[in-house]
């Protein structure tokens, strides 16, 4: 099963989705000023009180802003069943290229730079929520792959936190920050840099 445009704590509705695309688009278009429940309500034509409870304060707004952007990034749950070799390399291929791709996207550019941004004013706040409801949502799915992979005897490897943050590394490398200072990202080289991430990581971790 892909865990597509779903998260997986949350449970997002449709039109809960529907509300935080517009609530993601105008962060993107207006920065942090342009998040206001009377700009979303406007925006996703609801009404503020549907935001308060679906979602609570602004601190959980943006949280879910985190989440549902953190859920773009698919991965895959094997339900029991055992892998081989071609279905692993492609669902962590395919992990790989949707990891560049949220990375590269405006929104989460835009959720990053906030961030960073907002560090001297209260805290590390933003930068807590993008770490746990962002970037721990999707390294926790990644690894429970990783340890499919090991339990259908096609990995081999002692610590799976430290399995996947190698695999990170070869995905990434240095382009977040690249990004984040503003190099054009190559969506057309996307897959192919996925598809050799993940021939580096068959190499070092791939049972004999």
């Amino acid at each position: 099963m892909l865990i597509d445009d779903v998260d997986t704590e949350l449970h997002f509705t449709p039109r809960q989705q529907a509300v935080l695309e517009q609530a993601l688009r105008l962060l993107v278009e207006g920065g942090e000023k342009s998040v206001t429940t009377a700009g979303i309500a406007r925006a996703a034509s609801c009404s503020k009180e549907s935001l308060y409870k679906w979602f609570g304060d602004r601190d959980g707004l943006l949280s879910a802003m985190i989440a549902y952007q953190a859920s773009k990034v698919r991965t895959f749950e094997s339900a029991g069943h055992r892998l081989d070799a071609d279905e692993l390399r492609r669902h962590l291929s395919a992990f790989a290229q949707d990891l560049l791709e949220v990375l590269a996207g405006d929104v989460s550019l835009a959720l990053n730079r906030l961030a960073i941004g907002r560090v001297t004013k209260d805290g590390q706040k933003l930068g807590r929520m993008l770490l746990e409801r962002g970037r721990a949502q999707i390294d926790q799915r990644a690894r429970a792959l990783l340890e499919d992979g090991r339990r259908s005897g096609l990995l081999v490897f002692d610590n799976g936190d430290e399995a996947y943050r190698v695999f990170y590394g070869l995905i990434v490398g240095d382009s977040h920050v690249r990004f984040l200072l503003g190099e054009a990202a190559d969506r057309g080289l996307f897959q192919r840099r996925a598809e050799r991430a993940v021939e580096r990581f068959w190499t070092l971790f791939a049972a004999a």
